[in-house]
């Protein structure tokens, strides 16, 4: 059975590079406090390290 990780974007993107707004939007979040849950992967945790200081992430 694969792991769940559910992501919450908690800064804004305002004012960020384009990348990690590109990585924020990838992630599938759009607003602030807005949660998504995703399968654990490689890719996904990779994303996440991009984008660390933005979410926060706990395992579901």
């Amino acid at each position: 059975m694969s792991k769940k990780l559910e992501i919450t974007l908690t800064r804004s993107v305002i004012g960020r590079k384009e990348a990690q707004r590109k990585t924020v939007e990838t992630l599938g979040l759009k607003k602030i406090h807005q949660s998504v849950v995703r399968e654990d992967t490689p890719a996904l945790r990779g994303m996440i390290d991009k984008v660390s200081h933005l979410v926060t992430v706990k395992e579901v």
